[in-house]
């Protein structure tokens, strides 16, 4: 691999502040900890740094050695920063001082990689133009991608193409992913309440049953899938909780379902939240309940544009070498509210090998942790990127 040898110097002081992050994880909005880490690193460093959007989101701007000459003449790299709530059972040394969070899905190698980035390029400034790398707070659920972009992020710090990085347990250590076009799915979730009547359990005919009723809404949701939904039109709806009664002869009064849906087409996405309000009031009115489905849009498809996903791949291959990067990999059903910045600039999500994916170490796994010696290499993804983009000459 074609690492950048400063930044395999530089691998023991980035592997400390990885495991500093790790140790201290924060959720949602609350990431004050890796907001004042990274402000600090970045302006150690010689980088503007600019605090405060979406409450603890952080931007480092760097400018090259020349202003920017050609077609691009700003870039943008996003980090995420958030943890989620998971308690953390890895055993190790650094594992997570705050209960009941956890750095499961690798944000603070992601974090760590975009510093060691902006570290090395503050020293060589061999690049025409603007950098700005973005630190985006919540990442899982919360959208704080969607608010970084509300707030201004692209108006504040103008850019041409914006890039985000994720790793990806599975992928051997030293290979990328780069997808043209949907790579990962929208995200949407909804909540179904079931009103019945409630009654003594040993009499269920002097009541009306929600739990009997949400049960057949659990089954029948499925055939939006396999009835109403093309073969070819990928579709997840996935029932992830259920909620219903606190004893054990009681037949309560009502119930209340949860879960998720997710799909890369605004097509497919209306027909699911259309069929799901008929297959809930169709069965609602058949067991004599009354139902309510409140749905909600998170996160839209991530959408890689073309030009921009060859510019990441090619870069990619000059780090790891063209046999180990992979364009034509299947879709993924997660999602990403990195969706939200591409869907105001062109650019490219790409997923950075983290190897094996056994013993626990998948995302959002209380076992997950993200592997040190991606840090050089992902680091030198982001660093030869702006150098390839942004040429001196």
């Amino acid at each position: 691999m074609a690492v950048i040898p400063r930044l395999n110097e530089l691998k023991p002081t980035l592997t400390s502040w990885r495991r500093d992050l790790h140790a201290h994880p924060q959720t949602a909005f609350e990431e004050t900890y890796a907001s004042g880490f990274i402000a600090t690193r970045l302006k150690e460093a010689g980088i503007e740094v600019h605090q405060g959007m979406a409450k603890t989101g952080v931007v480092g701007t760097l400018k090259g050695k020349v202003p920017g000459k050609g077609k691009v003449k700003a870039v943008g790299l996003r980090a995420d920063i958030d943890a989620l709530d998971i308690t953390e059972q890895t055993g190790l040394p650094y594992q997570s001082k705050f209960p009941g969070k956890m750095h499961a899905c690798g944000h603070d190698g992601h974090t760590t990689m975009l510093l060691g980035a902006a570290l090395y390029l503050a020293e060589t400034r061999n690049f025409a133009g603007t950098v700005q790398f973005i630190f985006q707070p919540a990442e899982e659920n919360e959208g704080g991608g969607k608010v970084m972009c509300q707030e201004g992020l692209f108006e504040k710090f103008p850019v041409d193409c914006v890039f985000g990085m994720h790793n990806w347990p599975g992928l051997p250590l030293g290979e990328f992913s780069a997808l043209t076009g949907p790579c990962m799915a929208a995200f949407d979730v909804f909540e179904i309440k079931v009103t019945g009547k409630g009654t003594h359990a040993a009499m269920p005919h002097l009541g009306i049953d929600p739990i009997v009723a949400g049960s057949q809404m659990v089954n029948a949701l499925q055939t939006i899938v396999s009835r109403n939904t093309a073969a070819i039109d990928q579709l997840v709806l996935t029932i992830t909780q259920f909620h219903a009664g606190d004893t054990w002869n009681v037949i309560p009064g009502d119930a209340t379902l949860r879960g998720t849906v997710r799909t890369f087409s605004p097509a497919v996405q209306d027909a699911a939240e259309a069929g799901m309000k008929r297959v809930i009031d169709g069965i609602a009115a058949a067991t004599g309940c009354t139902a309510t489905l409140r749905y909600e849009r998170r996160y839209p498809a991530t959408i890689n544009t073309a030009a921009e996903t060859v510019w990441a791949a090619e870069t990619a291959a000059d780090v790891v070498g063209e046999q180990n990067v992979h364009t034509d990999p299947p879709p993924c059903m997660g999602s990403e509210d990195f969706a939200y910045m591409l869907n105001e600039r062109p650019g490219c999500y790409i997923w950075a090998g983290n190897g094996p994916a056994d013993n626990g170490r998948m995302l959002h796994n209380a076992k997950y942790d993200f592997n040190d010696d991606l840090i050089p290499v992902g680091a030198s993804y982001w660093a030869r990127l702006v150098e390839r983009l942004l040429p001196v000459e």
